[in-house]
C-alpha cells in the first residue's frame, strides 16, 4: 500500500495548454504539448497520446492536470519534461484530467 508520504512526493500541477501539435515521429499517435504552469515552474513540453478524443486546434487553451516532477523523457526527437494526466474512456481512449472550473496556472493538487 502507498502511504500519504509517497503521495506527497509527486507534484501534480494545473497548467494551460498554450501549444499543440502533430507528433508524426511518435511511435503510437500523439500530440507535442506546450503546457503554462505559471510563474514558478514556467512553460513546459510534453508528449501526449491523445489524437483518438483532441485536435491541436481544441486543445489550446485547455487546462489539464500534469506530474512535473519526474525526470524529463525522450520521446524520439522529443523531450517530454511533465506527464499530462488522463484516464481511459469506454473504448481505451484518453481522457484528460482537469478542474472542474478554471484555476490559476500551477496550483497543486492536494
Amino acid at each position: 500500500m502507498a502511504t500519504i508520504d509517497d503521495f506527497e512526493l509527486l507534484d501534480i500541477r494545473v497548467g494551460t495548454i498554450i501549444g499543440a501539435a502533430p507528433f508524426p515521429q511518435a511511435r503510437k499517435p500523439a500530440f507535442k504539448l506546450d503546457i503554462d504552469f505559471g510563474g514558478e515552474i514556467g512553460v513546459k513540453r510534453s508528449s501526449a497520446q491523445i489524437t483518438q478524443l483532441y485536435t491541436p486546434e481544441g486543445l489550446v487553451g485547455r487546462q489539464v492536470m500534469a506530474v512535473v516532477n519526474f525526470p524529463p523523457r525522450q520521446i524520439g526527437p522529443f523531450i517530454s519534461e511533465v506527464l499530462t494526466l488522463g484516464v481511459p474512456d469506454d473504448s481505451g481512449n484518453v481522457v484528460l484530467l482537469h478542474p472542474g472550473r478554471n484555476v490559476p496556472n500551477g496550483g497543486r493538487l492536494f
